[in-house]
Formats: structure tokens, C-alpha cells, sequence
């Protein structure tokens, strides 16, 4: 089986949807399925791994620079033609995507779509100089109800974002659910030393975590009444983003640290050495950085977004709030901390609740689509 992957963001960016990607590309290899990745170019490399990456022209989208716009030229149809492959994955086909989708059914290959941002509702929240954006939604749901359909099969992250797609017209909607590397994330990575920095040297403080993009839609900003409220908290971020010197002013002379990107091992004792995942985003098609921190054996305190309310088990393994209540965050993480028991005991559920959800199934589930495409498109033996 070969298998094209068309994305509109790779490495070394680095967020939820880059994540998914690279841990699809590793199990089609562990597979021994052939692979080829499509993206716009962020960077020199030409492979990620043994997976050859064919890099397109690209540039800056405006209003969010560290993402970037790719074009499809010819070499792409050369390059697809010369791979010829059996099947194609596109992560949510925009600019890149939707050219190649056009290829791909030119070349007869079947196609299956992978939701990943809901930029209607992203929308709402960028200006262009005194223009709202906000106006171009129904426009974009449009789009994505036409691209999608244009697929022969699309998959969602998560049951609310199924259901989402299914509302705008979109057929044909599987769930491809998110899961977590147990080893990676585990709370035997907890450390004292990786506390101590964390928090600056005071680590009995309760940590509260956040994980993920520094962007005005993750409204980490709402977390400063918690602060405000619990003494001996401290809010830890890790992660970068265009938001990040707006908040670094909204929490100066509070408990606060900005950790910047961190990966692997290090990354894995951040989430362990934490208490309480706090997640106040209002966008989400999932929030993998949710499980991750569960795997870590943290409790959440999450907003009611994107995949929430598939892993989130209210008063067991965390609490959800509707986003935007600040008070409602205040009050999980009030709970949490108050109680040493309560937060061990959480953490425990949390972590059962991780271990559960493989990803070695969650792939093996995408590559039984793929099986399921290809079969479908070849001739059916004519009975003699």
C-alpha cells in the first residue's frame, strides 16, 4: 500500500495537528507501508524519517506569520504521478490541499479528509485593520461542506466535531479518535528538580499546567483569577505563539512561569511534575495536549471544546466548565487543590482513562479506511 499525505502545516512547526501527522507517518512505516508527504515549506529538510517530504513554495499567512500558505506547481502533479499512489490523506485541504485534491481525482486515487481546525469559527476572532472577519463564516462552512464532500470518505477527531460536520452537510463522516503514547506521558517521570524549575524554586506551590499554542482562541488569560484567588498557586506554560508577550504582560507580578517549547523527555516530566492540567481554550476539534497530561496522571479542569467531553469524565478524572466562565475554572481547580486525596485519586482515573486509548489502534482503525477505499475502488470480478 502507498499512501499520499497532504497537509497544509509540518515541522518544525509544531501543534496538535503536526503531532497526529508525525505519529501517523511513524505507524505507517512500523506498517511497512510506503508513505509521501505533501506540505508547504517551513524548512530545508526533504525526509522525516524514511518518509520522503515534498516541500511546496509557500508564504506567511498574514494574520498568523508561524503558520504558512502553500501553492501547488506542476512538480506536485509529477511527483504524486511518479509515487503513484493507492490511497490519499489530506489534513483538512485548503491551500495546498484543495489543488491536490483536484490531481488526486484526476489520477483516479481515492481520497479520504482529516478535520483538524474549524476556521469558521477561527474566524471570528481575527480583524483585518478595521474589517471582522467574522462575516466570512457561513462562506468558509460552505467551502468545507464542498471540499469535504468532494472526498470519497472524511474523518473527525471527536464525537462533537462529527456531529458539527454532520450539520453542515458533510456525508460520510467516520471518527478517527485521538490517543496517547502511555510511556512517553506517565507520571513516573515526575521529578522535584523539574518542579523546582517550574515553579522558580517554590515547589510545593500546586502547579497548574497548560500546555499548547500561545493564541488568542486558547484564552489562557482567564487562568489569572485563579491566581488571583488561591494562594501558593502557580500557573506554568509551556508552549509559544503570537499571544505570548500580550501574556507575559497580563501575568507579570503573578505566580507565572513561561517555559517556552519543550519536547521529549523533558516535556514528558514537565506534564508528570505538574498537578492540574488547566485548559480554557474556546477552539478545539480535539485538545490532545488533554490526554497527554491525563497519561501524566494529572486531573483537568477544561473547557467544554472539541474532544472534552469524550475523555473527560466530570467529578472523576477533572471537571469541565463552559468556556469562558472564569468562575467555573476557579472553582474545578478550587476543588482539586483543597483536597490532597481528592487530587491523587483524580489523577489516578485519569490515567486508567489514558491507558485505554492506544494509539496503535487509533491508526491501525485509519489504515483499515484506507484498505476499505482502495478495495472499493478496484474492478469487481465479473461473474462468468
Amino acid at each position: 500500500m502507498r499512501v499520499a499525505i497532504i497537509t497544509e502545516t509540518f515541522l518544525p512547526k509544531v501543534d496538535g495537528i503536526v503531532k497526529v501527522l508525525c505519529l501517523l507517518l511513524d505507524h505507517l512505516s512500523q506498517r511497512g507501508i510506503e508513505a509521501l508527504v505533501i506540505a508547504p515549506r517551513y524548512g530545508a529538510g526533504t525526509r522525516y524519517n524514511d518518509v520522503p517530504v515534498h516541500s511546496l513554495p509557500s508564504l506567511p499567512l498574514p494574520l498568523y506569520p508561524e503558520a504558512r500558505l502553500g501553492f501547488a506547481t506542476f512538480s506536485l502533479y509529477r511527483d504524486l504521478a511518479a509515487f503513484q499512489p493507492d490511497v490519499a490523506q489530506l489534513f483538512h485541504p485548503v491551500m495546498t490541499g484543495i489543488p491536490a485534491m483536484a490531481m488526486l481525482k484526476w489520477m483516479d486515487v481515492p481520497t479520504v479528509t482529516s478535520f483538524h481546525l474549524d476556521y469558521a469559527q477561527l474566524a471570528k476572532q481575527f480583524r483585518l485593520g478595521a474589517i471582522d472577519l467574522g462575516f466570512t463564516r457561513p462562506l468558509i462552512d460552505e467551502l468545507t461542506k464542498n471540499v469535504f464532500n468532494w472526498a470519497d470518505y472524511s474523518l473527525a477527531p471527536s464525537r462533537p466535531v462529527q456531529r458539527r460536520m454532520q450539520r453542515l452537510g458533510i456525508n460520510n463522516v467516520g471518527l478517527w479518535r485521538r490517543g496517547v503514547d502511555a510511556k512517553a506521558f506517565n507520571p513516573a517521570f515526575r521529578s522535584r528538580a523539574m518542579r523546582d524549575e517550574m515553579t522558580r524554586g517554590n515547589p510545593d506551590e500546586s502547579i497548574l499546567l497548560y500546555v499548547g499554542r500561545l493564541s488568542a482562541e486558547k484564552q489562557i488569560e482567564h487562568v489569572r483569577l485563579t491566581l488571583e484567588h488561591l494562594p501558593n498557586t502557580r500557573l506554568v506554560i509551556v508552549g509559544d505563539g503570537p499571544a505570548r508577550p500580550w501574556l507575559e504582560r497580563e501575568f507579570a507580578g503573578l505566580p507565572a512561569t513561561f517555559m517556552g517549547y519543550l519536547r521529549g523527555e523533558r516535556l514528558s516530566r514537565a506534564y508528570a511534575s505538574a498537578d492540574i492540567f488547566v485548559f480554557p481554550s474556546r477552539l478545539e476539534t480535539f485538545g490532545l495536549v488533554v490526554v497527554e497530561a491525563m497519561a501524566a496522571g494529572l486531573p483537568v479542569v477544561a473547557a467544554r471544546v472539541g474532544g472534552v467531553d469524550d475523555i473527560v469524565e466530570h467529578g472523576v478524572n477533572g471537571y469541565i466548565f463552559e468556556s469562558g466562565d472564569k468562575a467555573m475554572l476557579l472553582e474545578g481547580v478550587r476543588k482539586i487543590a483543597s483536597n490532597r486525596d481528592r487530587m491523587r485519586w483524580m489523577g489516578q482515573q485519569a490515567r486508567a482513562h489514558a491507558e485505554s486509548q492506544s494509539w496503535e489502534t487509533v491508526m491501525d482503525e485509519v489504515i483499515e479506511v484506507y484498505a476499505s477505499l482502495i478495495a472499493e475502488r478496484r474492478p469487481r470480478a465479473v461473474a462468468v
